[in-house]
């Protein structure tokens, strides 16, 4: 069964896991959010170039402050798309 999501869901996926695992590198999180390499660094280097996330010296990622903010904002919006699916 394929499960579709769209590129929100999985940015907010590709966030979420970077602000749990705290200094995550790029291979774990993408297994983690299961996603191909090549859909993964598509979204990963919007999250990048628009500086919601940052690498560390030892070439691990964390979230910027607006990094922070979009997820914050991304599971508001997760929570009311699921109130209206339950109500179709």
């Amino acid at each position: 069964m394929v499960i579709y999501r769209s590129k929100w869901e999985i940015i907010k996926e590709i966030l979420s896991i970077i602000q749990i695992e705290n200094d995550a590198k790029k291979t774990r999180i993408m297994h983690k959010a299961y996603i191909d390499w090549k859909n993964f660094n598509k979204h990963f280097t919007f999250l990048l170039n628009e500086n919601f996330i940052y690498r560390t010296e030892k070439d691990n990622y964390l979230l910027t402050e607006d990094g922070n903010k979009l997820l914050r904002k991304l599971e508001d919006i997760s929570v009311v798309m699921n109130k209206m699916q339950s109500v179709t």
